[in-house]
């Protein structure tokens, strides 16, 4: 390989490159569980698809999603499906230009405005938790919000309203501290440069 090609191949200084797909994949802490997702990253835009699978004695069930964030860090679309040993089930939830969302669990969408809800939260599905912090800097600025978010509960795919606060405790060169609250829970996650969760206590930790 000559030179020329050395340089074609690394790209031009200052020119823009292409996001390339990673794969992380984490493990649930008390509950046999593991999420894996492929995704691309460009500053706060965000495409993703992953598979979560529980196999605790009381709760078996799987799930897979695609989600995708456009350039302001707030959420387009997600599509949810599940499946347990007796039912499958799958939600479509959008959000337009103009901020309206559409349910659909397939009789037909439902619109609502979630009080403005930029967000979505899925339950046991850490990439979530990204969401959010990635949007505001949280992992590189330190701030505070309190966020309205649209819930999805697993594996019954009920969506409603929360509140959330999400709070940054520590900015490091290679990792952030960031404190989440929901109701009553709070707990501090270590996430990345990037914003993805590297340890969830009591949640899920990344392999």
């Amino acid at each position: 390989m000559n030179s020329a090609d050395t340089a074609e191949r690394a790209g031009r200084p200052g020119e823009a490159r292409s996001p390339s797909a990673q794969i992380v994949t984490w493990q649930g802490y008390s509950v046999p569980r593991l999420e894996q997702v492929r995704f691309l990253l460009s500053e706060r835009k965000l495409r993703a698809s992953g598979r979560l699978v529980t196999a605790g004695p009381d709760e078996q069930f799987s799930g897979s999603f695609e989600v995708s964030v456009g350039e302001t860090g707030a959420v387009t679309r997600l599509l949810l499906r599940t499946a347990t040993v007796s039912e499958e089930r799958q939600v479509s939830v959008s959000r337009s230009s103009e901020g309206v969302w559409l349910v659909d669990h397939g009789q037909g969408a439902e619109r609502a405005d979630f009080d403005g809800a930029v967000d979505v939260d899925v339950q046991f599905a850490v990439l979530f938790n990204a969401i959010p912090i990635r949007r505001l800097r949280l992992q590189d600025e330190p701030g505070e919000h309190e966020l309205p978010v649209v819930h999805v509960t697993l594996p019954d795919l009920s969506v409603r309203l929360v509140r959330q606060r999400y709070r940054t405790v520590s900015v490091g060169e290679r990792q952030s501290v960031v404190s989440f609250e929901s109701g009553d829970f709070q707990q501090d996650i270590t996430v990345d440069k990037t914003g993805l969760v590297v340890d969830y206590p009591g949640v899920a930790q990344r392999i």
